[in-house]
């Protein structure tokens, strides 16, 4: 089963602990794969995008486990 729910930066943050300019962040340095979705000028992108990018990136040892 698919997760297609629309997650904005707030979602993204907040999935992975941290603040919502950090994904703004990732995103300006093409750290964030492309938004699923533009709607109002606001990227979106659906929950299993994002589930599937967070288990591909490495993980960043200074924060330990996620």
């Amino acid at each position: 089963m698919t997760d297609r729910r629309l997650w904005s930066y707030k979602e993204i943050a907040a999935h992975i602990s941290v603040r919502t300019d950090t994904v703004r962040s990732y995103r300006k340095h093409g750290l964030l794969p492309p938004p699923d979705r533009v709607e109002g000028g606001r990227p979106y992108w659906f929950a299993d995008t994002v589930r599937a990018w967070v288990a591909a990136r490495p993980r960043n040892r200074s924060r330990g486990p996620h």
